[in-house]
């Protein structure tokens, strides 16, 4: 009997053990900010989760985050992650993730990390000095009456806009003289070659049809392709250029104006030509802007140096390209985004980087911007100066100094 019930008591099983519990799914509390931060200061982005009880995975700009020794600092306290970068310069500005991960799910969160540089470049954040400069500007060659600047460029780079804004500046509340198309038009409003003086000032700004990509057209099956013009033709705005072109004469993309044409100007004066050449560029849309485009404003400007004429870049909608220009404009000189866009522009075209202006329009609301002011009217006094010393060369004070 005892040995059945030692039997017994070795053939029964222990209680089966506790299964543990799965861990909770991870949830972000507290979401990162967008971070701002000087060049060579440190700048942290912290999250607090639900659980501490995670895989920790960071990523910059979509890409696993390649942590640097001493640059790199990550730390876990608790439910608390963060992420310090130590010494920041422009290349860690980007678009910074953390991932949380356990068996029971994963959460995660993002922010930019903005790099403010140290300022490349100084702008007089005070307007009344520069345009007090252009209100008494006086052209240094007596035969011309005014300087002459045209401005040119893509579709839907902002060229009326710009005329729009400096006369605003100039009157003192908005200016819509000079009719702006939607952005989100392909084709460009301006037709005409149209002259818009700037208050009796003396000078006076020419508008122009857009340039455009030109289209391979097939007309039907076995037919040879044929290319459609589309937008103003180079020729016309190298012509523009020498003067040859009258006021409100309009553009024909398919058959530019040519000698023979009653409205041509043979015999140009000083008065007639162009004074200084203004290439108009958006700058969030310098990245794809059509090779053929690229072209043409090569074209026109090797025209416009083989004839002396002075040339600048207004580069236009900063705020569209930067957002931290787009929360301050003074700080427009330590942004790494427009320093990028100004190189990458100054590579497109040709133009050293110093002949580039960032600037921006009016396009919405009415009140006054007296920080877009400054860098219009910084733009558009080096413009001045630089036509003036263009027709400088032509006055009979000079040539009889030479």
């Amino acid at each position: 009997m005892g040995g059945s019930s030692s039997s017994s008591a070795s053939c029964s099983s222990s209680p089966p053990r506790p299964s543990t519990p799965p861990p909770s799914k991870p949830d972000i509390v507290s979401v990162f900010a967008d971070k701002q931060v000087k060049e060579g200061q440190d700048g942290t982005l912290s999250c607090e989760a639900s659980t501490g009880d995670v895989t920790v995975k960071w990523e910059k700009n979509g890409r696993s985050l390649e942590c640097v020794m001493d640059k790199h600092i990550k730390r876990q306290i608790g439910k608390t992650f963060s992420l310090t970068i130590k010494d920041t310069t422009k290349e860690d500005e980007g678009n910074y993730t953390i991932n949380l991960s356990n068996r029971s799910g994963s959460a995660s969160c993002s922010a930019m990390v903005i790099v403010e540089l140290n300022e490349w470049r100084t702008v007089q954040w005070k307007p009344d000095p520069m345009l007090e400069t252009l209100k008494t500007f006086k052209v240094s060659n007596s035969e011309v009456k005014e300087l002459r600047f045209l401005l040119n460029g893509p579709v839907g780079a902002g060229k009326s806009s710009i005329i729009n804004t400096i006369k605003t500046i100039f009157q003192g509340y908005q200016s819509i003289n000079c009719l702006v198309a939607s952005e989100l038009g392909s084709t460009s409003f301006t037709t005409k070659y149209q002259k818009f003086p700037v208050e009796s000032r003396p000078f006076a700004l020419y508008d122009v049809m857009g340039l455009e990509n030109d289209q391979v057209k097939n007309a039907g099956q076995g037919t040879e392709e044929f290319k459609l013009l589309k937008g103003v033709h180079s020729d016309d705005i190298i012509n523009a250029l020498k003067g040859h072109i009258p006021n409100d004469y309009e553009f024909k993309p398919e058959q530019p104006m040519s000698e023979d044409n009653r409205y041509y100007i043979s015999d140009p004066t000083l008065n007639d030509k162009i004074h200084c050449l203004v290439s108009v560029i958006a700058a969030d849309k310098i990245t794809f802007m059509d090779n053929d485009v690229i072209q043409k404003i090569k074209t026109i400007r090797a025209e416009a140096s083989k004839l002396g004429i002075p040339q600048l870049v207004f580069m236009t909608k900063v705020d569209q390209a930067c957002t931290l220009t787009e929360k301050d404009l003074t700080k427009i000189y330590k942004s790494k985004k427009i320093k990028e866009k100004m190189e990458q522009c100054s590579m497109k075209l040709g133009v050293p980087v110093n002949c580039i202006f960032p600037v921006m329009n009016y396009h919405s609301g009415s009140n006054i911007n007296e920080k877009l002011n400054c860098l219009m009217l910084e733009a558009f006094t080096q413009a001045a100066y630089s036509a003036n010393d263009y027709v400088k060369k032509f006055s009979h004070n000079e040539r009889d100094a030479e």
